[in-house]
C-alpha cells in the first residue's frame, strides 16, 4: 500500500504544479502583444497541457488502487463517508477547472480569448484554495 500512496502522492502534486503554472502562463500571455512571444507561450501550454493530462490520469488511477488498498472490499462504506464525498466533490470541481485550462489555451491558440491579466492572475489562486480544503478533508476527516 505504501507504493500506491507514494504514486498517488507523486501523480497529485505533479497534477497540481500543471495546475498551478498553467493559468500563470496565460497571465503572460494575456499582457503579451508580441506574436513571437504568443507563440512560445503557446508552444509552453501545449507541453505543459500534456504533461497535465499524463499527471491527471496517474492520479485517477493511483487513486483508485489507493481507495481500494485501504478499505478492500468495505471500499463502498469507506467511499460514501462525509468527509471523502466532499473531497471528491473538490476534486470534481479541480478535473472542471483542469477541463477549463485546457479550453482556455484553445481560445488563445484561435486569438478568441479576451480576458485581462488580472482575471487569469485571480483564476490562478483557484487550485491553491482546493488544496487546502481538500488537505484539511483528508487529515482531519472531519465528518
Amino acid at each position: 500500500m505504501l507504493w500506491i500512496k507514494t504514486f498517488h502522492v507523486f501523480f497529485v502534486v505533479s497534477w497540481f504544479a500543471c495546475l498551478f503554472y498553467l493559468p500563470r502562463l496565460y497571465v503572460n500571455h494575456a499582457q503579451t502583444k508580441e506574436d513571437a512571444q504568443r507563440v512560445m507561450l503557446l508552444g509552453m501550454e501545449i507541453r505543459l497541457i500534456k504533461m497535465m493530462r499524463f499527471t491527471f490520469w496517474g492520479t485517477v488511477v493511483s487513486a483508485t488502487l489507493l481507495v481500494y488498498s485501504i478499505a478492500g472490499s468495505g471500499w463502498k462504506a469507506y467511499i460514501q463517508q462525509g468527509w471523502f464525498m466532499a473531497k471528491i466533490a473538490l476534486v470534481f470541481l479541480l478535473v472542471f477547472y483542469h477541463f477549463w485550462c485546457i479550453k482556455i489555451h484553445y481560445n488563445f491558440a484561435q486569438n478568441q480569448e479576451h480576458r485581462g491579466h488580472v482575471w487569469f492572475r485571480v483564476f490562478n489562486e483557484v487550485p491553491a484554495l482546493m488544496l487546502l480544503l481538500v488537505l484539511y478533508l483528508v487529515i482531519a476527516k472531519p465528518f
